[in-house]
């Protein structure tokens, strides 16, 4: 990982030797988390567990904020802006399939998304800052998040507080990337991340016999009409220059091969990365579905779920991250051109708070078999990526509050 010339270049060879000589605890922080995944809003013994860690290297502490959230203050030897570092905590509900001594130990619990990793590395950059406090003017406050996976962890401790006493004034966080090999860094300003919105139709008709159909309305059909129709929504009225997602992942309809069902429950998700294009496509998949509905003599309706906003990177903080992520991996590593996610995570709420950057750290490696999707049974990461997400983020830290 050639190192090159920047704002720090004169204290590269002290910050990657620190954070080389912490890559054993670093390692097993992250398997201790992957052995105990805890689901969204019941992460009880994962924010204990990160609040007894940051006391013990000497920060301020807050627990249950806005929920299982936990805040860990450090502050520096002068006075001078905050820094807050962001990691979510929660895990999926899957069965993990990996036959590694670190394997989740709570069947059908897992950490198939790489927040162990997430922990492991702002724990680790804790540790390395509160040694180095008297180099900080400022302060540096990390947010361990709950319920990312459900896109509603992030508001709540927002609401209660998270952001102020100090008031946070720029906030970076982290995502470990399968599809990036390890290595490789990537991030851009403006929109980075999709927002998303959940939703559920449900199609109405009436049920009857199978071989009389005449007698019935069948929301079996219109509901295949509205899935077919709701992809012109993306292709006949959305530009091609602005991204989006219509998904329907889940179809729940009918109890016979011969029976006519009353009713059809359709769920799916919608992503996009401006709020006129995510408002336009809440409103028109409605319409749509009604119309299509109603001219099959049945009826629609939608509900909107859980959703959050999109992740907007702010330019000055995302040129800082670029710059430590060089420093760190080179120029050669930095993913160029656009590398947008349709994914969505509600980092979202904080960079809309306060400027920042939400970046990804490459974490697959294909030639030793880690390169399962996110969110899968096999999914695993490259541990050699964790040392270069706690370089990135503690040479991120020491330019922004200063050597």
């Amino acid at each position: 990982m050639p190192a090159t010339k920047h704002a720090l270049s004169r204290s590269a060879p002290d910050v990657r030797a620190v954070v080389a000589a912490r890559r054993a605890g670093l390692v097993d922080l992250r398997r201790g988390f992957h052995m105990r995944p805890e689901l969204s809003l019941e992460e009880h013994e994962t924010a204990a567990a990160i609040a007894k860690h940051l006391r013990g290297i000497g920060l301020e502490v807050r627990e249950g904020v806005g929920g299982m959230g936990v805040v860990g203050l450090l502050r520096g030897a002068r006075p001078g802006r905050t820094l807050m570092i962001r990691a979510d905590i929660d895990a999926l509900p899957v069965h993990e399939l990996n036959a590694v001594d670190y394997a989740s130990r709570a069947p059908g619990k897992m950490h198939a998304c790489g927040h162990d990793g997430h922990m492991a590395i702002a724990l680790t950059v804790a540790e390395i800052l509160a040694d180095w406090r008297d180099r900080l003017a400022g302060n540096v406050k990390f947010v361990f998040q709950p319920a990312e996976e459900r896109a509603c962890g992030a508001e709540p401790m927002v609401a209660a507080g998270a952001l102020r006493d100090p008031d946070v004034d720029a906030a970076i966080g982290l995502h470990l990337w399968s599809p990036l090999h390890v290595g490789e860094v990537a991030a851009q300003p403006g929109p980075f991340w999709a927002s998303a919105d959940m939703f559920t139709l449900r199609v109405r008709g009436k049920g009857g016999h199978g071989a009389m159909p005449q007698t019935t309305v069948d929301p079996i059909l219109a509901a295949a009409q509205i899935v077919v129709a709701a992809q012109t929504l993306v292709s006949r009225e959305t530009s091609p220059f602005d991204p989006a997602v219509v998904t329907f992942g889940a179809i729940h309809g009918g109890t016979a091969s011969n029976v006519v069902a009353d009713e059809v429950e359709l769920r799916g998700t919608l992503r996009a990365f401006t709020p006129a294009v995510r408002d336009r496509l809440v409103r028109r998949l409605g319409e749509l579905a009604n119309g299509v509905a109603g001219a099959l003599r049945a009826e629609a309706e939608l509900t909107r779920g859980e959703g959050c906003i999109a992740c907007v990177n702010d330019v000055a903080i995302t040129e800082l991250v670029l710059r430590a992520a060089t420093a760190t991996v080179g120029k050669d590593h930095i993913s160029q051109g656009d590398t947008r996610l349709s994914a969505s995570d509600d980092m979202a709420v904080f960079l809309q708070a306060v400027p920042g950057c939400y970046f990804l750290v490459g974490a697959g490696n294909p030639e030793r078999g880690i390169d399962a999707p996110h969110h899968n049974a096999r999914f695993d990461i490259a541990e050699d990526a964790l040392p270069i997400g706690v370089e990135i983020m503690t040479r991120a830290a020491l330019e922004y509050l200063g050597r």
